[in-house]
């Protein structure tokens, strides 16, 4: 299906960029195949994201929320993170992206956002690191971390998912299991980096199906 279209990605971005540059390889070894990065977008000025992006090529746009504190000063944070999204959407639909996926993007979409994309027919779709309606929000991975030293869990895991205005609770797309090994996981950021390099093949695998689901609809 994805061999007949070419698919442009658009890719949010927050930090350092490893899911990303997971993608940026997979569209060029194949494994995304007739698939390419139209632009990486992120909030955060100083994102090593963004200069993956430029080294690979990818045109990159910084859009972030400080300038929307003094720009709208008597609205509330909640208004002025709508004015931010309606021009992140704006941003974003200049580029006639296929798909959106937000690969470390730290912001929660709103309906501005939401709405516009749907009403262009872009799916978006989210990594998340924990299993559906489990550790949902931020810190998942710590949390299960401690759930785990606590004895109440004996395994998290990372999930692709459409994203829907209730953070990390659209439709899952692809789901990996990653269990706890006593001795091997006892540290914290050893087993976070077990879970990113888990991250980093389901992204590719997940941004892969949504990409034949979408030709698919498309087509018929």
């Amino acid at each position: 299906m994805t061999e007949h279209h070419h698919t442009r990605l658009t890719v949010l971005v927050s930090g350092s960029g490893t899911n990303l540059q997971a993608l940026i390889d997979a569209c060029k070894d194949g494994r995304l195949p007739n698939t390419s990065i139209a632009r990486v977008i992120s909030d955060k000025k100083a994102a090593y994201g963004l200069e993956r992006a430029r080294q690979a090529g990818i045109p990159v746009h910084y859009h972030g929320f400080p300038p929307y504190k003094e720009k709208f000063p008597n609205l509330s944070k909640q208004e002025q993170r709508i004015e931010f999204d309606k021009d992140l959407a704006k941003i974003v639909l200049n580029d006639s992206p296929d798909l959106v996926v937000c690969a470390g993007y730290m912001l929660i979409l709103t309906d501005p956002l939401l709405d516009a994309l749907s009403n262009a027919h872009i799916p978006i779709i989210n990594l998340h690191p924990a299993l559906p309606g489990e550790y949902n929000g931020t810190h998942a991975i710590d949390r299960a971390h401690g759930d785990w030293k606590a004895g109440k869990t004996k395994r998290t895991g990372v999930m692709i998912h459409y994203v829907i205005l209730e953070v990390d609770m659209g439709a899952p797309i692809l789901t990996k299991e990653i269990p706890f090994v006593e001795g091997e996981d006892d540290k914290l950021e050893d087993f976070e980096q077990k879970v990113h390099q888990v991250e980093w093949g389901a992204i590719v695998e997940g941004t892969k199906l949504a990409i034949d689901k979408l030709w698919s609809s498309r087509s018929s």
